[in-house]
């Protein structure tokens, strides 16, 4: 997302002829859209996209059994050390 936040002010800069991004290449300019593409090929293919939407779904999880077991005075004190960050 970095990269292509990166490559859209990038080309802004260009486009207005803003700054010394004017005098850059066309092609310099355009890398960042090239990394973009490259990262989320790389997150696809190494499961690493997948394992953030695990990870935050399982912590979503939690923290409503979490909160459905406060609610119910059942709250351990695993559970309590979980939450305070330990």
């Amino acid at each position: 997302m970095w990269f292509l936040l990166l490559g859209l002010l990038a080309v802004a800069l260009k486009y207005f002829e803003i700054g010394f991004v004017a005098t850059w290449s066309w092609w310099i300019v355009l890398i960042p859209f090239a990394l973009a593409v490259a990262w989320w090929a790389w997150a696809d293919w190494s499961g690493y996209t997948k394992r953030r939407i695990v990870e935050r779904e399982n912590a979503r999880r939690q923290d409503r059994i979490d909160r459905q077991r406060s609610n119910l005075g059942l709250l351990t004190s695993r559970s309590n050390r979980r939450r305070r960050g330990r």
